[in-house]
């Protein structure tokens, strides 16, 4: 398996539904069993999982795995670095979207008094 050192340097998503253990593995140029590990340390990854426990992984879980990937073997976090730096990125995304919410509210309410 090749080593990239560039998340850019990893081969295209192909427009798919669901994607093998395997694919995710040639995508995302990580073994099969880092992902599977990875799975019982980030809440944020969980694949489908259907007949005989196999696991399905959709776009979204590709592009965790990818940013996973590059926080772990680009950026040098630890595992629980890495935990820490997606937990905050979400607090983040979801303190936006209330902010979005929030002025959404604020305009419509300016628009009553014009």
């Amino acid at each position: 398996m090749l080593e990239l050192s560039n998340n850019n340097e990893l081969p295209p998503i192909p427009a798919k539904r669901y994607f093998t253990i395997g694919e995710v593995s040639e995508l995302c140029c990580v073994k099969p069993h880092v992902l599977r590990y990875w799975e019982q340390e980030f809440p944020q990854l969980k694949p489908l999982k259907r007949r005989g426990n196999r696991r399905y992984y959709q776009h979204h879980d590709v592009l965790l795995i990818r940013q996973i990937r590059g926080l772990l073997y680009e950026n040098g976090f630890t595992i629980g670095g890495a935990k820490q730096q997606l937990t905050e990125e979400d607090s983040v995304d979801d303190k936006k979207q209330q902010l979005l919410a929030v002025r959404a509210e604020l305009e419509d309410i300016l628009a009553l008094f014009d």
